[in-house]
Protein backbone atom coordinates (compact mmCIF):
# COMPACT_ATOMS: atom_id res chain seq x y z
CA UNK A 1 0.00 0.00 0.00
CA UNK A 2 1.72 3.30 -0.92
CA UNK A 3 0.74 5.94 1.36
CA UNK A 4 1.34 9.78 0.56
CA UNK A 5 3.01 11.87 2.80
CA UNK A 6 -0.07 14.01 3.98
CA UNK A 7 -1.61 10.58 5.06
CA UNK A 8 1.28 9.36 6.53
CA UNK A 9 1.36 12.54 8.65
CA UNK A 10 -2.28 12.09 9.11
CA UNK A 11 -2.01 7.88 9.65
CA UNK A 12 1.20 8.53 12.07
CA UNK A 13 -0.26 11.13 13.97
CA UNK A 14 -3.58 8.88 14.66
CA UNK A 15 -1.50 6.23 15.94
CA UNK A 16 0.48 8.12 18.02
CA UNK A 17 -2.63 9.11 20.07
CA UNK A 18 -4.54 5.27 19.60
CA UNK A 19 -0.87 2.80 20.47
CA UNK A 20 1.29 5.03 22.40
CA UNK A 21 -1.27 7.36 23.99
CA UNK A 22 -3.13 4.40 25.21
CA UNK A 23 0.22 2.50 26.38
CA UNK A 24 2.24 5.64 28.22
CA UNK A 25 -0.45 7.54 29.02
CA UNK A 26 -4.23 6.37 29.19
CA UNK A 27 -3.34 2.98 31.07
CA UNK A 28 -0.72 4.79 33.51
CA UNK A 29 -3.24 7.38 34.34
CA UNK A 30 -6.14 4.65 34.88
CA UNK A 31 -3.20 2.71 37.20
CA UNK A 32 -2.51 5.82 39.14
CA UNK A 33 -6.24 6.91 39.90
CA UNK A 34 -6.36 9.67 37.21
CA UNK A 35 -2.37 11.12 38.18
CA UNK A 36 -4.08 11.64 41.80
CA UNK A 37 -1.07 10.00 43.56
CA UNK A 38 0.95 12.46 45.46
CA UNK A 39 4.90 12.79 43.82
CA UNK A 40 7.38 11.23 45.07
CA UNK A 41 9.21 12.26 48.25
CA UNK A 42 12.30 12.41 46.52
CA UNK A 43 13.33 15.42 44.65
CA UNK A 44 15.73 13.29 42.51
CA UNK A 45 13.23 10.79 41.81
CA UNK A 46 11.12 13.48 40.43
CA UNK A 47 13.73 15.10 38.45
CA UNK A 48 14.79 11.61 37.10
CA UNK A 49 10.74 10.82 36.29
CA UNK A 50 10.46 14.19 34.62
CA UNK A 51 13.74 14.07 32.62
CA UNK A 52 12.92 10.24 31.66
CA UNK A 53 9.15 11.23 30.35
CA UNK A 54 10.20 14.49 28.18
CA UNK A 55 12.91 12.42 26.88
CA UNK A 56 10.46 9.68 26.12
CA UNK A 57 8.17 12.19 24.50
CA UNK A 58 10.91 14.29 22.67
CA UNK A 59 12.52 10.90 20.72
CA UNK A 60 8.56 9.24 20.34
CA UNK A 61 7.53 12.60 18.64
CA UNK A 62 10.63 12.41 16.42
CA UNK A 63 10.47 8.84 15.47
CA UNK A 64 6.72 9.02 14.11
CA UNK A 65 7.51 12.55 12.55
CA UNK A 66 10.65 10.00 10.58
CA UNK A 67 8.14 7.37 9.63
CA UNK A 68 5.62 10.18 8.28
CA UNK A 69 8.51 12.29 6.16
CA UNK A 70 11.55 9.65 5.59
CA UNK A 71 9.73 6.26 5.46
CA UNK A 72 6.32 8.01 3.46
CA UNK A 73 4.03 5.58 5.65
CA UNK A 74 3.19 5.21 9.40
CA UNK A 75 4.33 2.64 12.61
CA UNK A 76 0.74 1.14 11.74
CA UNK A 77 1.28 -2.41 10.15
CA UNK A 78 -1.94 -1.36 7.35
CA UNK A 79 -0.09 1.41 6.26
CA UNK A 80 3.73 0.50 6.57
CA UNK A 81 6.70 2.87 5.17
CA UNK A 82 7.76 2.73 1.40
CA UNK A 83 11.05 3.11 3.12
CA UNK A 84 13.45 1.46 5.68
CA UNK A 85 13.56 4.14 8.38
CA UNK A 86 17.13 4.43 9.35
CA UNK A 87 17.48 8.35 10.00
CA UNK A 88 17.82 10.46 13.38
CA UNK A 89 16.98 8.41 16.50
CA UNK A 90 17.05 5.52 14.24
CA UNK A 91 20.88 5.63 13.83
CA UNK A 92 21.32 5.06 17.18
CA UNK A 93 18.35 2.48 18.03
CA UNK A 94 16.60 0.26 15.96
CA UNK A 95 13.47 0.62 18.31
CA UNK A 96 13.38 4.33 19.64
CA UNK A 97 9.53 4.25 19.43
CA UNK A 98 9.36 1.34 21.76
CA UNK A 99 12.62 2.71 24.08
CA UNK A 100 10.88 6.24 24.47
CA UNK A 101 7.09 4.73 25.69
CA UNK A 102 8.76 2.07 28.17
CA UNK A 103 10.89 5.29 29.36
CA UNK A 104 7.73 7.34 29.95
CA UNK A 105 6.14 4.65 31.68
CA UNK A 106 9.46 4.51 33.84
CA UNK A 107 9.60 7.82 34.47
CA UNK A 108 5.45 8.16 35.69
CA UNK A 109 6.48 5.64 38.28
CA UNK A 110 9.86 7.50 39.48
CA UNK A 111 7.80 10.57 39.25
CA UNK A 112 5.00 8.97 41.45
CA UNK A 113 6.87 6.14 43.12
CA UNK A 114 4.26 3.94 41.97
CA UNK A 115 5.29 0.38 41.87
CA UNK A 116 2.45 -0.63 39.67
CA UNK A 117 3.65 1.05 37.25
CA UNK A 118 7.67 -0.37 37.29
CA UNK A 119 5.36 -4.23 37.32
CA UNK A 120 2.86 -2.57 34.18
CA UNK A 121 6.54 -1.25 32.22
CA UNK A 122 8.36 -4.67 32.83
CA UNK A 123 4.65 -6.43 31.23
CA UNK A 124 4.70 -4.08 28.48
CA UNK A 125 8.53 -4.38 27.91
CA UNK A 126 7.57 -8.33 27.99
CA UNK A 127 4.95 -7.59 25.26
CA UNK A 128 6.97 -5.31 22.84
CA UNK A 129 10.19 -7.87 22.94
CA UNK A 130 8.15 -10.70 22.17
CA UNK A 131 6.23 -8.37 19.20
CA UNK A 132 9.56 -7.26 17.88
CA UNK A 133 11.21 -10.89 17.51
CA UNK A 134 8.21 -12.12 16.50
CA UNK A 135 6.52 -10.45 14.14
CA UNK A 136 8.59 -6.85 13.34
CA UNK A 137 11.68 -8.09 12.28
CA UNK A 138 10.60 -11.25 10.49
CA UNK A 139 8.59 -8.80 8.66
CA UNK A 140 11.00 -5.96 7.80
CA UNK A 141 13.53 -8.65 6.85
CA UNK A 142 11.14 -9.97 3.91
CA UNK A 143 10.08 -6.36 2.68
CA UNK A 144 13.28 -4.89 2.64
CA UNK A 145 16.13 -7.69 2.49
CA UNK A 146 19.28 -7.09 2.38
CA UNK A 147 18.99 -3.35 3.53
CA UNK A 148 17.43 -4.00 7.10
CA UNK A 149 19.56 -7.18 7.38
CA UNK A 150 22.83 -4.95 7.09
CA UNK A 151 20.96 -2.06 9.55
CA UNK A 152 20.05 -4.86 12.01
CA UNK A 153 23.58 -6.22 12.33
CA UNK A 154 24.53 -2.50 12.56
CA UNK A 155 22.14 -0.95 14.92
CA UNK A 156 20.96 -2.40 18.17
CA UNK A 157 18.02 -3.01 19.13
CA UNK A 158 17.55 -1.51 22.92
CA UNK A 159 20.57 -0.29 23.94
CA UNK A 160 21.54 2.73 21.89
CA UNK A 161 24.73 2.82 20.40
CA UNK A 162 27.26 5.87 21.17
CA UNK A 163 27.82 7.24 17.35
CA UNK A 164 25.59 7.62 14.74
CA UNK A 165 25.18 4.70 12.68
CA UNK A 166 26.04 5.87 8.80
CA UNK A 167 24.06 3.89 6.11
CA UNK A 168 26.18 2.62 3.41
Amino acid sequence: MTVRKPSAIAGSAAFLILVPGVVAGLVPWFLTNGYGLPLSSSAAMVAAGSILILGGFAVLLHSFARFAFEGAGTPAPIAPTERLVVGGAYRYVRNPMYVAVLSIIFGQALLFADGSLVIYACAVAVTVFTFVKLYEEPTLARRYGHEYEAYRRAVPGWVPRLTPWKSA
